[in-house]
């Protein structure tokens, strides 16, 4: 059975192909802006741009044919509106003249699905950290369940805002991780409430203080903060839980630190930690093409397929 993952959801427009649970293909084209956030039409014109060429490096790279692919998957949200379009008509295109169903996925469940297979974990308690999104997850069967999130914003979205007030040409969470080295701390606002976070006080007072202290002090700060109310609310989901493993996953979990603070928080409880490798904790379409063959059975015509931009990953199911 081969699948044809289209990732569109935010920055990146990607193409994943899997057969079965082996990866043939994981390609993508990503927008960058200078020194603002995503302007969602500007990044659906990038995606309609970039299809095309994404589409067919994907398919070199799996060594396949149009004609091979048994059914196409497509992230039908959470995501931007313009974003999810794209990916919608992109996919149903193919789907139409392949004569194939499409598979509708949702986004945060691509990450956790992709993760637990690479990281070979079968029941984890699931840190979800992305742009958009920051919950702490469990699945029972096939359905998934949040324990804690943000009340406010992602915990992404925080730290990019916090590059571009610094002045960064390509605010990026990467960015604030490279400046963090060498920092000394500085006491910021932490708020944990249970196993719910917020990160907006925390953003507000970090940028309140650029130019009062240094760079490398802010961003150490920020990161050893905001890490620091994750663990925590990780640690009180652990001990509720009591589960074995310890999965974290999106674009935030490719942060080192952060990884290092639940790795020992994990430890300390006796459980395994993970994550996977980076290429898909990015956004990417390989993990909209292996989630598609998990959920097969909601597989729909073209012609009835649609996007949500606001699908929580707790209406979701395998």
């Amino acid at each position: 059975m081969i699948s044809v993952g289209i990732e569109s959801t935010a920055h990146t427009l990607g193409v994943g192909v899997f057969k079965d649970k082996k990866m043939l293909a994981n390609e993508k084209s990503a927008y960058k802006p200078k020194k603002q956030g995503i302007h969602p039409r500007l990044a659906a014109d990038h995606h309609v741009k970039a299809f095309g060429a994404v589409l067919e490096r994907a398919l070199d790279a799996a060594g396949i044919s149009l004609n091979e692919i048994d059914q196409v998957a497509y992230a039908r949200g959470p995501g931007l509106g313009p974003c999810l379009k794209v990916g919608l008509a992109g996919a149903s295109a193919l789907a139409a003249k392949l004569k194939v169903p499409m598979v509708p996925v949702n986004h945060c469940a691509a990450h956790v699905e992709i993760g637990a297979l690479y990281c070979r974990m079968r029941n984890p308690l699931i840190l979800y950290v992305s742009g958009g999104n920051t919950q702490i997850v469990v699945r029972e069967e096939k359905n998934y369940h949040v324990l804690g999130e943000t009340l406010d914003i992602g915990i992404g979205n925080m730290v990019d805002v916090f590059a571009r007030a610094l002045g960064e040409e390509y605010a990026h969470g990467s960015i604030v991780e490279r400046l963090a080295h060498g920092g000394k701390y500085i006491e910021l606002p932490y708020t944990v409430k249970g196993m719910n976070m917020t990160f907006t006080g925390l953003l507000t007072d970090a940028k309140k203080r650029i130019g009062k202290h240094g760079r490398e002090d802010l961003c150490f700060s920020l990161q050893e903060t905001s890490f620091a109310m994750l663990t925590e609310a990780c640690e009180r989901a652990l001990a509720l839980t009591r589960k074995k493993e310890v999965l974290a996953c999106g674009g935030v979990a490719q942060n080192k630190r952060l990884c290092e603070m639940l790795g020992l928080m994990a430890e300390e409880h006796r459980a395994r930690f993970a994550s996977a490798p980076s290429q898909f904790n990015a956004d990417n379409g390989a993990m909209i093409a292996y989630t598609g063959l998990l959920v097969r059975r909601n597989a729909v015509n073209w012609k009835k397929a649609d996007i949500n931009p606001k699908w929580r990953l707790d209406e979701a199911s395998l």
